[in-house]
Parts: structure tokens; C-alpha cells; sequence
């Protein structure tokens, strides 16, 4: 005989509706929860030596939330030791993974002492010891696998002949604004053009394709499952311009890739699925303009990425009302 079980009256309406109320909970907590509220993660990413002996110790985080940047400035919530509080460390998180943000240099003579960032989010504090452990060194092909261009423990003569692109913001390195009043920022980026950008496409095994991405080609990338257990990232050279240290906030314009992890389908990060390289201008001289939501010094932080490595350059911004 024909089976005439239905589940949906097994349960009975009232029944549904509760468990339907119940999981749409769920899922609005799941949603709203990793927001904001949440605490941001120092990370020791490792060190390096430099030529003068002494020794660099290069940190970055990761900020629990998606959407929340907070603000924490230096002090008892943000700081080093041992030594002064203030070791040039940002006092605004950008969201989620952000690998190599800074560095703190330390003598030739530092031995096998720790240095310990404390940074305390939303009433949790965390803490990243730096040590000058083996086991710690870093050079380019660990930046390039860590950061995504490489999969882990692989390499290529392209590679590891690469160098770090070079950014440099023109004009003054202090300046002037006014709250909701756009300021122009001109960067020139050089780089050696490795690893191979893909302006026009990028193949499900990595290679550059040429012409313009297909439908299917995008649909594939997207649905693919991941291929190594290490992060992915597209290679090709971009420009990043963010807030370091400053309270508020402030509108780049036209909108530049995101320089954290964000993997969401279609996010303008190197780590989504769909993104593509940005077009290069042909002098090397990106123009954007930045807008401000309130007073106060702001540190601004242009970053330029080739995929595998990265160069920093820094301006002050005083803005009044």
C-alpha cells in the first residue's frame, strides 16, 4: 500500500511554525553576531633580519567581526612591552584576517626576550608574543604563502625572483581637511609585474587565460571547491588606501580592493571568489579622493600588492569641522 505519510501533518502546524520561527533565529543570530561585538585577535607573523644587524618583528590580527572596525588607541588596551606603549602598531581594525601589518624593529642584541602586544576589543583581551625563535623566520615565499599567492610549501623560479611593489603617495606627508569635504590623494606604484597579473582572467588552475572572463568561467570559479588547505588569493598588482589610526571614518572614491581576507563571493578583495585584477594606469598614478566623517589626526595608510608581496607608505591628515 501507498504510503501516505506526510511530515509536514505529522508535526502538526503549530509545530512548523515554532520550528520555522526557531531556525530564522538562528540563522538572524548567526547573521548578526560576527557583525560586531566581538573581539580582535593580535597575531606574530614572524620576524626577519635587516641588514644593520637589527631584527623585525611583523605582526598583524584578526578582527572577529565582518563589519565592525574598531577603534582602540594606544594605551593600556593597546600596547607593547617591554618598552613604550607606542611601537607604531594601528589603532583602527579593518574586518576579519589581516596578515603583515606592521613591523617592530628590535636590536641586534634582543636574544631570546619576548615582546608582547596587548590589545584589548569589546572587553576581551588578547596578547601575541614575538620571539626571535627559528621556527619564526620569514622571508618572501612565506609572505606569498601566507598570504595566499602560493600554496603552502610551493614555490616557482617566477616566484622567488619577485620583489615588493613600490608605493609612494606624492605631495605632503602632513595635510589638512574638512569634515565632508574631499581631499585628493595621487599614489605612484611601480612594480616588476610578478607574480604574472590577470587583468583579463585567471584559469581554475591559476594560469592567465587572456581576454575577457566567460560566464561559465566565472560560474566555475565560483562553485569550485576549495583546492589547498591554505587561503587563495588572486594574484595582481592593486592599491589599497584605509584608515590606520583615527577614530572615524573616511569614503574612498572611486572604491579600491579591500587589502583583509574577505572570501565572500564578489567581494572587491583579492580573496573572493570573482575578483579580478584592476585595470593599472598607464603612468603608474592612482587618483582617489578621501572624505571624512569627523574630526581629528588620522593616519592613512596606502598599501600596494602585487598578489605575492606588498609595500607600505603612510600621510597625516588633520581634519577640522
Amino acid at each position: 500500500m501507498k504510503s501516505t505519510y506526510n511530515p509536514i501533518i505529522s508535526v502538526g502546524r503549530p509545530a512548523l511554525i515554532f520550528f520555522i520561527a526557531s531556525m530564522l533565529s538562528v540563522l538572524s543570530l548567526a547573521q548578526t553576531t560576527y557583525q560586531k561585538g566581538r573581539h580582535v585577535e593580535p597575531a606574530y607573523e614572524g620576524w626577519r633580519p635587516n641588514p644593520d644587524g637589527s631584527f623585525s618583528f611583523m605582526f598583524g590580527y584578526m578582527n572577529e567581526n565582518w563589519l565592525e572596525e574598531p577603534y582602540v588607541p594606544v594605551g593600556e588596551d593597546n600596547s607593547f612591552s617591554p618598552g613604550e606603549k607606542d611601537q607604531g602598531q594601528p589603532t583602527k581594525f579593518l574586518p576579519r584576517r589581516n596578515r603583515f601589518t606592521f613591523e617592530v624593529t628590535v636590536p641586534s642584541d634582543w636574544g631570546d626576550r619576548e615582546l608582547v602586544w596587548t590589545l584589548k576589543v569589546n572587553g576581551v583581551e588578547r596578547k601575541a608574543y614575538a620571539t626571535l625563535k627559528d621556527d619564526y623566520l620569514v622571508d618572501n615565499m612565506v609572505i606569498a604563502s601566507e598570504t595566499g599567492s602560493l600554496g603552502a610549501g610551493t614555490s616557482s623560479p617566477e616566484s622567488r625572483a619577485n620583489t615588493p611593489p613600490i608605493v609612494t603617495v606624492l605631495g605632503d606627508e602632513i595635510r589638512t581637511a574638512k569634515v565632508g569635504e574631499p581631499i585628493i590623494l595621487e599614489t605612484s606604484v611601480n612594480d616588476d609585474g610578478i607574480p604574472t597579473s590577470c587583468p583579463r582572467g585567471v584559469s581554475i588552475t591559476g594560469g592567465c587565460t587572456g581576454g575577457a572572463p566567460t560566464e561559465g568561467f566565472l560560474k566555475a570559479r565560483m562553485m569550485r571547491p576549495p583546492t589547498r588547505i591554505t587561503v587563495g588569493k588572486t594574484n595582481g598588482l592593486f592599491l589599497s588606501w584605509n584608515i590606520y589610526r583615527g577614530e572615524g571614518n573616511v569614503i574612498i572614491d572611486p572604491p579600491l580592493p579591500k587589502p583583509w581576507e574577505d572570501t565572500r563571493t564578489s567581494a572587491n578583495s583579492p580573496w573572493g571568489a570573482l575578483w579580478l585584477p584592476p585595470e593599472i594606469p598607464e603612468d603608474g598614478i592612482y587618483e582617489v579622493t578621501a572624505t571624512f566623517d569627523k574630526p581629528g589626526t588620522y593616519t592613512l595608510w596606502a598599501r600596494a600588492d602585487d598578489g605575492g608581496l606588498y609595500h607600505d607608505d603612510y600621510i597625516t591628515v588633520n581634519v577640522t569641522e
